[in-house]
């Protein structure tokens, strides 16, 4: 990644980011799911809505995310806006693995993981794929942002 790309990475203020996601959250829970979640294409990443137990709580936490289908998996990324800190949804999800996710075609369980080494860059190259400007974007960041894996599982709860 050349330094000419990464300086070129500009995100809207944090305080317009978190609005955005407050909003898309909002429309989502007011449409009763039917506004805010799209398939992923070929070309496209499409949306989720992620659904986790709390790491202190123990209660349900949602999050709406980008993804695209490797094969039966779903993959996202642990970016957090591209702030530095840890999304809580990755935190949780780290803690407690098994977690449902809602698509435009329905709901399934799933199992969260992190994806490593040849996976990771396997990965990572697809989602350079679908946004071109991923490596500036991910250059914000001190650290190295997690790829993880939605992998479908049954629960013998659900």
């Amino acid at each position: 990644m050349s330094d000419e790309r990464e300086q070129q990475a500009k995100l809207p203020p944090r305080w317009f980011i978190r609005l955005f996601w407050f909003m898309h959250r909002g429309l989502y829970r007011v449409t009763g799911g039917r506004v805010g979640l799209r398939r992923a294409k070929a070309n496209r990443w499409g949306m989720m809505h992620l659904t986790t137990t709390g790491r202190r709580t123990g209660q349900e936490r949602s999050v709406i995310l980008g993804y695209f289908e490797d094969g039966p998996n779903l993959v996202t990324m642990a970016m957090n806006g591209w702030a530095d800190a840890e999304p809580a949804w990755w935190l949780n999800l780290q803690a407690h693995p098994d977690a449902s996710v809602d698509l435009a075609d329905g709901r399934r369980p799933v199992r969260g993981r992190a994806a490593e080494g040849e996976e990771r860059s396997r990965l990572w190259a697809r989602w350079r794929e679908l946004d071109t400007n991923l490596d500036a974007e991910a250059a914000l960041r001190s650290g190295e942002t997690a790829v993880v894996i939605m992998e479908p599982w049954l629960d013998p709860n659900r």
